[in-house]
């Protein structure tokens, strides 16, 4: 699964195929515990694929958003990080 393939989707269809990988993840996972696989390299591909997949929304998320809402998003994190650092000091 290559990422322009993947930029071609709409939202509906990344959001099924992640889910369906990580069912298939913790498939694996579990056959890993219990027995040898057949192609330990599928774990590595199908982490790979999600990794994929949630960049891609990420990037739709950010892309959606507005400047400002980023900017606003932004000192809104600067502030509570200033916060805790100021409690932590007293």
């Amino acid at each position: 699964m290559k990422a322009e393939e993947i930029r071609e989707w709409d939202n509906v269809e990344v959001l099924a195929r992640l889910e369906e990988l990580k069912e298939e993840q913790f498939r694996l996972r579990f056959q890993t515990g219990t027995m040898d696989l057949e192609n330990p390299l599928m774990l590595k591909h199908i982490r790979r694929d999600i990794a994929r997949l949630n960049t891609i929304l990420r990037e739709r998320e950010m892309a959606g958003g507005s400047e400002e809402s980023i900017a606003e998003s932004a000192t809104a994190e600067s502030a509570t990080s200033t916060e805790q650092s100021e409690e932590s000091t007293e």
